[in-house]
């Protein structure tokens, strides 16, 4: 996966340079991948530079420790998969909340599937966040909210948010339980996902 975090707060050091940028994006990869082959207590600041192939004082450049490296992982997860929907949206008609919300979710499903890291990192690191007012799902829920309001025609209102962030907790607890079951995600679970999120949404949107 290519690119690097939008507006990364945990960040160290933004770089301001291609080169800079090119190389946060390698730890950032190289962080990924060993997620998937060792997991996140086994993942270290060390085996992440060796596989990036810089030194270890370029990794501590911009992050204090390995949980800061998957938060800014996760970060960049929550950008891509923005932009993911905001390209399908392109296609669905402004009236089509349904078709918005199906986007939405295939999305975190195609990602959930094939990109690397994404299984134990998605939007937010595996240890506890230490602040409450910047949960994973609040941020997801957050930037979801402004991409459909856009895509809808409606104000990103207190209303919404709370019943964008209703839908993100109930599809993250749900999606956990499918893909529990299934490395691939349960297509039943994930069918009643759908079902639940569109039929608690019809009373708000329709």
């Amino acid at each position: 996966m290519e690119g690097v975090p939008h507006a990364n707060t945990n960040l160290r050091r933004t770089p301001v340079q291609q080169r800079s940028a090119e190389r946060l994006a390698r730890i950032l990869d190289a962080c990924a991948e060993l997620l998937d082959e060792t997991g996140y207590e086994q993942l270290s600041t060390r085996a992440v530079a060796v596989r990036a192939g810089v030194p270890i004082g370029s990794v501590y450049r911009f992050f204090s420790n390995k949980r800061s490296l998957a938060d800014a992982l996760a970060r960049r997860n929550l950008d891509s998969y923005a932009e993911r929907i905001s390209a399908r949206l392109t296609a669905i008609e402004p009236a089509d909340w349904r078709g918005a919300i199906d986007a939405v979710l295939d999305e975190y499903l195609a990602m959930k599937r094939s990109v690397p890291g994404f299984a134990l990192v998605d939007f937010g690191a595996p240890a506890p966040d230490e602040d409450p007012a910047d949960d994973a799902n609040q941020r997801v829920a957050g930037r979801l909210t402004e991409l459909l309001a856009g895509q809808l025609g409606r104000d990103a209102d207190d209303d919404l948010l709370r019943a964008i962030l209703v839908c993100v907790e109930a599809a993250d607890a749900l999606l956990k339980l499918a893909f529990r079951s299934d490395p691939s995600g349960d297509g039943a679970i994930v069918d009643e996902t759908r079902e639940l999120i569109h039929a608690y949404l019809a009373r708000r949107l329709d």
